[in-house]
């Protein structure tokens, strides 16, 4: 699969190599990327049970079906605009931390919800 913004090694898990990412997800992200006009610094994207284990990951997390991606942000403007952006190709799982904004398109999981990591619900 090719991508305009992004390179598949930026999604592969850091335990084990792994990379099983979904194709329609990349794509969107793709696009969301190109809409946003910032980078978007993958934090986390494919894990393996060992390392999302090792990271204090849900045992369901999205990140585990290649479904998911944390995006480094260090500026309210970039937030700003990557949330724009992945809104209008269609996103509509959002969790917002500190400095990164987590994205799924997990069917599985509420659709239309945003949370935040500050606190534990």
């Amino acid at each position: 699969m090719k991508l305009k913004h992004f390179k598949l090694e930026e999604f592969i898990c850091p335990c084990c190599g792994q990379c099983d990412m979904n194709e329609e997800f990349l794509k969107r992200l793709d696009k969301a990327r190109e809409i946003a006009g910032v980078p978007f610094h993958i934090n986390s994207g494919y894990r393996c049970k060992e390392h999302n284990k090792s990271v204090g990951g849900s045992p369901n997390s999205s990140h585990l079906k290649g479904l998911a991606v944390d995006v480094r942000t260090t500026t309210i403007k970039n937030r700003y605009a990557i949330l724009k952006a992945l809104l209008s190709v269609g996103f509509s799982r959002f969790g917002i931390g500190k400095s990164f904004i987590h994205v799924d398109i997990d069917k599985d999981k509420t659709q239309n919800i945003i949370w935040d990591y500050y606190e534990k619900h």
